[in-house]
């Protein structure tokens, strides 16, 4: 069979994935603040793009722009006023008013004025006690009002956990050496305070001997706060406790043993310590007194509001209003008048015609996604509205399908709106991925249950447990069961360590000796 080549004229469709589209794509699952970075970084880039300027500021520049011309014509006619008073003062003999007029009025006349002309080159001078300002007016900033400071400049600023050991450095370790060994190891601290450096490894490094960076470790570990450079949570409540000189042999086999404390296997314990129960109780009470992680407390950590994509409250006639929140809308204008001003010369029209086609782009890429974000929340809203109304035990199961077909599109546009976005409700503020949650089957046919309700119930039960009635698993199950939620056991266990809650021998132990404590 012969080989040879042929032309055909073929016609098919395919879904390109333009650049553009690919932006849309993105834009839509960017957060709030993901969303002002990039439209700052399209503003700077293209010279169509502004944002809108307030009405308000847009008043007082006009108003500033006014006082300016007012005091230039004023200044005019002064200097003129000056200089006709000048040629009246040289006409004359001046020299024989010296005697009659002061140094103020030979200043006047001769226009020779020291005083500074210039005063808003200076910085102002701001109160060193704003809260004495009305006592004190002749202090700095006294007399210049309320606004002539900020409270920011009197904050004390925040010291990290390695300069606050750096200063008590020199205090426990004179020898240069012993001070370099130090800081090596304040360096290897994590955020909580830990240390997590080998020692040999250390010494070798440091051309030092394993015993001297010991009797370092041993010296830094006194240090504020108490149990820094500890290498495990046993040794951190060890110093601290020493410190505190209650570190006896029974406490130190207590610390030594903290996996039986965390089944909550108080009998052995009573037995290794060779304590009684009131003993171990009072044990117990003083290392839920220590703190397990001492560097936390110099750690700065900055807590990010969350700020609602959509809010939804209740309208006169019972339904419910959803909105989008207009502080986290972006806002941002085509110059359409620059772009005609600028074209009528001819110069870079390719270049201004691609931006206009960007920032066209960009405002209804924005505007589509406000749109596709108030659809999907309008509809998440109308299946949950039993939540919203009676709580979480009436959240009904959801999954990304359902919404998808209600509103007409894909799931995966679901998924990339849903991602990072919040919504306000009467019942809190929550993530829209909050409301989709896995479906239990019911018993008999019933109405199937969300995941999350379920949850919700097992935490109750167990929140409700009396010492004498501690609920199994096979007990939460029984009683779900008679609530119409058909559960396995294991999914319940499941349930249970996902929310970190221990099991029934661990909680009767807890709450009995709880009880106990609170006996005494």
């Amino acid at each position: 069979m012969a080989l040879s080549a042929n032309l055909y004229l073929r016609q098919s469709q395919s879904l390109v994935m333009t650049p553009q589209l690919m932006q849309s794509i993105q834009l839509l699952q960017m957060t709030h603040f993901e969303l002002t970075q990039f439209i700052a970084q399209e503003v700077e880039k293209n010279p169509l793009l502004e944002f809108p300027s307030n009405d308000a500021e847009t008043g007082s520049d006009r108003a500033s722009d006014e006082d300016d011309a007012r005091a230039r014509q004023a200044d005019d006619q002064g200097s003129d006023e000056d200089y006709d008073s000048r040629s009246e003062v040289m006409s004359g003999d001046w020299s024989d008013r010296t005697d009659s007029a002061g140094a103020g009025r030979m200043n006047d006349e001769l226009d020779a004025n020291y005083a500074n002309v210039f005063p808003d080159d200076g910085v102002p001078q701001r109160a060193d006690a704003p809260e004495l300002i009305s006592q004190w007016k002749s202090m700095p900033g006294g007399g210049e009002g309320a606004d002539s400071y900020d409270l920011d400049d009197f904050v004390a600023g925040q010291i990290s956990l390695r300069d606050h050991l750096a200063q008590q450095l020199p205090f426990i370790l004179p020898s240069i050496a012993d001070r370099l060994v130090g800081q090596y190891l304040a360096d290897q601290l994590d955020e909580a305070g830990y240390l997590h450096a080998d020692l040999a490894e250390a010494s070798e490094r440091l051309g030092t001997s394993m015993t001297d960076v010991e009797r370092v470790l041993t010296a830094l570990q006194t240090l504020d706060p108490p149990g820094v450079f500890a290498r495990s949570l046993s040794e951190c409540l060890a110093i601290q406790l020493r410190q505190k000189d209650r570190f006896d042999p029974a406490m130190q086999a207590f610390v030594a043993n903290l996996e039986l404390l965390a089944r909550r296997d108080f009998a052995t314990l009573k037995r290794l310590c060779g304590v009684d129960e009131e003993d171990l109780l009072d044990m117990l009470s003083e290392i839920r007194q220590l703190n397990p992680k001492p560097g936390s407390g110099f750690e700065a950590v900055m807590s990010e509001a969350i700020m609602p994509d959509v809010v939804v409250r209740g309208g006169s006639d019972g339904s419910w209003l959803v909105e989008l929140n207009p502080d986290t809308l972006p806002r941002v204008l085509v110059n359409q008048s620059y772009f005609a001003k600028v074209t009528k010369t001819g110069d870079d029209h390719a270049f201004l015609s691609e931006c206009l086609q960007t920032a066209n782009w960009l405002t209804r890429s924005l505007d589509q996604r406000a749109k596709t974000i108030m659809k999907v929340a309008t509809e998440i809203v109308r299946q949950q509205d039993a939540f919203l109304v009676h709580g979480v035990d009436h959240l009904r199961p959801l999954n990304l399908k359902t919404v998808a077909d209600a509103i007409k599109m894909h799931e995966s546009t679901v998924s990339r709106v849903t991602s990072n976005k919040y919504i306000l409700t009467p019942r809190g503020l929550f993530e829209l991925k909050y409301f989709f949650t896995v479906s239990i089957s019911a018993v008999e046919g019933g109405d199937s249950h969300s995941a999350e309700a379920v949850r919700h119930r097992i935490r109750a039960l167990i929140a409700q447990e009396v010492p004498e009635n501690v609920l199994s698993d096979d007990d939460i199950v029984d009683i779900l069961k008679e609530s119409g939620v058909e559960l396995a056991r294991r999914t319940v266990a499941k349930y249970r360590e996902a929310m970190n809650i221990a099991s029934s021998v661990q909680r009767r132990r807890e709450k009995r000796a709880l009880a106990k404590v609170a006996g005494f």
